[in-house]
C-alpha cells in the first residue's frame, strides 16, 4: 500500500490504493473460506441426518404431572406416535380412540369447573366492591 500518497495529501489516489488492497485480502479470505467449507461439508451432512431424526422428538424442559416434577421429558413430535422405551411407537387404534374420548370428557369437566370458579370470582369481586377495595 502506498502511504506516500496519503502523506502527500493525494487522497483520491490513496483511496484507490486502499480499496485495491482490501479487495485482494477479501479474495484471499474467500478462497480460504471455500476450502474450509468444503472440508466441513462431510461433517455437516452427517449432522443434518442426526437433526432430522431428532426433529421427531421434542424435549420438554420441566413440567409437573401428578404433583411430581418431570425434567427433560421426551415426547413425540409426530401425530399418531408416542415415545415409549426410548423409541417412537405407533399408537394403536383403540388407544387413539380412548385418548380422544378422554379428551372429550376432560373438556366437559374443565368447562364445568371453570363456570364454578367464575361464579366464585364474581362473588368475591362483588364483596371487594362493597367494602371499597375496587
Amino acid at each position: 500500500m502506498k502511504l506516500v500518497a496519503l502523506f502527500e495529501n493525494r487522497l483520491a489516489e490513496a483511496k484507490t490504493s486502499v480499496m485495491e488492497q482490501l479487495s485482494l485480502i477479501r479474495d484471499r479470505k474467500l478462497v480460504e473460506m471455500k476450502k474450509m467449507m468444503g472440508a466441513k461439508l462431510d461433517f455437516v451432512s452427517e449432522e443434518v441426518d442426526a437433526m432430522i431424526a431428532e426433529a421427531r422428538i421434542k424435549i420438554i424442559k420441566a413440567r409437573i404431572r401428578g404433583g411430581k416434577i418431570q425434567r427433560r421429558k421426551k415426547v413425540s413430535n409426530v401425530a399418531g406416535y408416542t415415545f415409549r422405551g426410548g423409541r417412537l411407537k405407533r399408537l394403536s387404534v383403540t388407544e387413539r380412540r380412548n385418548r380422544r374420548m378422554g379428551q372429550r370428557r376432560g373438556k366437559i369437566k374443565r368447562r364445568a369447573k371453570l363456570s364454578r370458579s367464575l361464579i366464585k370470582r364474581k362473588r368475591s369481586m362483588r364483596r371487594r366492591i362493597s367494602i371499597g377495595l375496587k
